[in-house]
């Protein structure tokens, strides 16, 4: 699986950081995702697609 996202989309809700902490994080100055592993091992695989499911901008891809 492999993650991606599109920071121009985010609105800076925090979803992703509450369903995939150790995934996702946000920028200090404006909130905005920051992907901290873009190819997650399958352990993370629920994290990550609730994650993008929650995310109400559809910023985060999931590449299976």
């Amino acid at each position: 699986m492999k993650i991606s996202v599109d920071q121009d989309k985010c609105v800076s809700s925090g979803q992703c950081v509450l369903n995939a902490g150790e995934l996702f994080d946000q920028r200090d100055d404006d909130g905005v995702v920051e992907l901290l592993d873009g190819n997650p091992g399958p352990e993370q695989e629920g994290n990550a697609r609730r994650a993008a499911a929650a995310c109400p901008a559809m910023a985060i891809e999931i590449h299976d």
